[in-house]
C-alpha cells in the first residue's frame, strides 16, 4: 500500500502524458492553453521570400469550383495549410475561426483553408462538428516551395498587389490584434 502511495503521482503523470502523446484533441487542448497565456503569438513582419506570380496556384472547393491566386489581384488572401489529424492546427482552428467571423464579409479579403489531404468527407466532417464556418480547399496545382514547403499547419498572407507579406509556420494564434491590425493595414493599403 506504501507503494500505491507513494507513486501515484508518476502514475498519474504518466498517464496524462500518454493521453497527450496519443490523443490529437488532448494536445490541441495543451496548445490551446498555452495560446490563451500568450505563447504562439505571430511575428507580423515580412519574409525574406519573394513569390514572383501566384498565377497558375490553384485550389478547389468542394463545389468543384477552382480558385486561381492570380486571379485574386487586388484583394488580401489569407492561406491556411492544416489538417484533421494535425494537433497543433486543431489548436489554431479557433482562433481561426474568430478571425474568419471577423472578416467574411469583406469582399476585399480572401479567406482559403487548403487540406493538406484533400479529403473533403474528412475536413467537411470536422468543420461541421465543431461549428466552423470556413471554406475547405484541396490543392490543385503545385505550390512553391516559398509558399508551403510541408509543414503543418502553414499560413501565408499575402497583399493585394500579390505579395508574400506574411509567413508562419507553425501554430500560432490567429486571433491576436496584431493579426486583425495587419489585415486591415493591408486591406486598406493601394
Amino acid at each position: 500500500m506504501k507503494f500505491i502511495r507513494k507513486n501515484i503521482f508518476n502514475a498519474l503523470f504518466i498517464i496524462i502524458l500518454l493521453i497527450i502523446v496519443f490523443v490529437p484533441d488532448a494536445k490541441a487542448f495543451l496548445i490551446r492553453g498555452l495560446m490563451e497565456i500568450g505563447f504562439y503569438s505571430p511575428k507580423v513582419e515580412s519574409p525574406k521570400e519573394i513569390v514572383t506570380s501566384l498565377n497558375g496556384i490553384q485550389f478547389k472547393d468542394v463545389k468543384g469550383n477552382v480558385i486561381d491566386l492570380g486571379d485574386l489581384k487586388g484583394k488580401v488572401i489569407f492561406l491556411n495549410f492544416w489538417a484533421t489529424w494535425c494537433p497543433p492546427c486543431r489548436a489554431e482552428m479557433p482562433s481561426i475561426n474568430k478571425l474568419y467571423t471577423q472578416f467574411k464579409d469583406d469582399k476585399n479579403v480572401v479567406f482559403i483553408f487548403a487540406d493538406a489531404d484533400g479529403d473533403f468527407a474528412k475536413s467537411g466532417k470536422f468543420m461541421s462538428d465543431r461549428k466552423y464556418a470556413m471554406p475547405v480547399y484541396k490543392v490543385e496545382s503545385e505550390i512553391p516551395e516559398k509558399v508551403f514547403a510541408g509543414a503543418l499547419p502553414t499560413t501565408v498572407i499575402f497583399d493585394k498587389q500579390g505579395r508574400l507579406s506574411f509567413k508562419h509556420e507553425g501554430v500560432a494564434n490567429y486571433a491576436d490584434k496584431k493579426i486583425v491590425d495587419f489585415l486591415n493595414k493591408l486591406k486598406n493599403t493601394k
